[in-house]
């Protein structure tokens, strides 16, 4: 068997650690722990963790006070200090206390929680990260109030609710996802029921925590009434109403927030404007009622509206999904010919790309290469996707990415030259039709556009 190099065995890592021994890796942390206080304390927390959750709690309970009693500002380079001493406290109370002892987790956790205000108001921290810290706790909040359980949690986390919204409502908001279910819907009903509709940041939380307990109604309830005719408001109440097999409401919601004609001015014309189009979120909406209401063939019409008028895959992957053999063909060859067709070339060969349907994204670059913004990020990949069986299509658009680059760049930057190389070797591998210009004149035509530029630098 062959030995283990040297240097393998000088790696730190936990096995070469471990072969120490216990006694010498004692001594270390003892070593290290001198001269460290942030050392020692996290020692004396491991070691009262092996006692048990209430020597824990009593050490977590020490560092807690004293940073809430803490009043000496703290510079910016003493923040980065602070910062690790929060996490470390953070994670004792989530790794080491919380299966310990969860109830006793979630009230040093919110002690926790309850430190930022303080901080926030003698840390110097442009860069925002002491609150990007106490955010992205969130999710360990959810973790530990959950293990609670909605008994212990529910009361905890609707006290800080009520009496500390400004922050408790951002944080209880953003680990609504993460929240048990039952403990979700505690929470809601102790924010709701025979209390006032909720406005403002609480309406927020509400909606956050009616999603995570699978509440519509709580949720509909916590928005404005003026809000349910907005479109964009509406149609998602008429999305959620008819998911949930309630197709009447859903479309009542989705009539009243059907977009209107604006009331004529008083010195207007006296005819009368037309309505504006719906929103794209209104269309999707009123697919789904239309599904829920049972009214198949409307639905069909709906969807195949939307996607010609936005290039949507979804409503076109459902429509042909829904169609017998033949039909099926028939439809996707309608569909390719009106994204070809579209005003939007770019969308166009975007969609046809993304189907895919590199041929007749072929035919359309070699009809509509003009309209192609160059610019587009997704261009190179078209181009390399296409050269193989259609290499007249690819020239085409390493062309126009090289005309776009050589108008943003103000020259024949690396990039736009390294374009010319493979427009030049695919110009010279295929056979490019009399109308296309050769390589030569798509040079010159480069050195034109580059021209004025470089002019106008001198």
């Amino acid at each position: 068997m062959a030995k283990r190099p040297v240097t393998a065995k000088k790696t730190l890592s936990t096995a070469n650690l471990a072969a120490l021994g216990v006694d010498r890796l004692a001594d270390l942390l003892i070593e290290v722990g001198a001269g460290d206080a942030g050392w020692k304390r996290r020692l004396r927390m491991e070691l009262a963790a092996e006692v048990g959750a209430p020597d824990l709690a009593f050490e977590i309970d020490k560092r807690l006070t004293t940073l809430a009693n803490g009043r000496a500002r703290v510079s910016w380079r003493k923040r980065p200090e602070l910062l690790d001493d929060l996490r470390g406290l953070q994670r004792m109370i989530v790794d080491r206390l919380t299966p310990l002892h969860a109830k006793l987790a979630l009230d040093r956790l919110v002690m926790w929680f309850d430190l930022y205000p303080g901080l926030d108001a003698r840390v110097k921290d442009p860069k925002g990260e002491l609150a990007l810290l106490f955010d992205a706790a969130s999710s360990d909040l959810a973790t530990v109030a959950s293990a609670a359980g909605p008994d212990v949690a529910g009361p905890v986390l609707g006290e800080a609710l009520q009496t500390r919204l400004s922050e408790w409502g951002a944080w209880i908001g953003r680990g609504a996802a993460g929240l048990d279910r039952r403990l979700a819907s505690r929470l809601l009903t102790d924010l709701t029921a025979g209390r006032p509709r909720p406005t403002g940041r609480l309406a927020l939380v509400v909606r956050k925590l009616a999603d995570r307990a699978g509440d519509l109604d709580a949720w509909i309830t916590a928005l404005p009434d003026e809000e349910h005719r907005k479109p964009e408001v509406g149609a998602e109440i008429a999305r959620r109403l008819a998911q949930a097999g309630r197709a009447v409401e859903a479309r009542t919601a989705l009539e009243a927030s059907r977009p209107v004609a604006p009331e004529p001015v008083r010195w207007g014309r006296a005819r009368e404007a037309a309505p504006p189009p719906p929103p794209d979120v209104w269309l999707t909406a009123e697919i789904a009622v239309l599904d829920a209401e049972g009214r198949a063939a409307e639905a069909v019409s709906a969807r195949w509206m939307l996607f010609e008028r936005t290039l949507a895959e979804a409503p076109l992957r459902e429509v042909i999904a829904g169609l017998p053999d033949f039909e099926d063909v028939v439809a996707l060859d309608r569909a390719h010919a009106h994204a070809a067709a579209f005003p939007d070339a770019t969308k166009g060969l975007a969609f046809l790309m993304g189907w895919p349907a590199h041929r007749e994204a072929a035919t359309m670059v070699m009809s509509r290469s003009g309209e192609i913004r160059g610019s587009t990020d997704d261009v190179p990949l078209w181009a390399a996707r296409l050269e193989g069986r259609y290499p007249v299509a690819a020239l085409l658009l390493v062309r126009a990415r090289a005309r776009a680059l050589a108008r943003l760049a103000g020259g024949l930057t690396d990039e736009v030259q390294s374009l010319i190389a493979e427009a030049a070797v695919l110009g010279a591998t295929s056979d490019v039709d009399d109308d296309i210009p050769d390589h030569a004149a798509f040079v010159t035509e480069l050195e034109a556009i580059v021209a004025p530029q470089r002019r106008g630098w001198r």
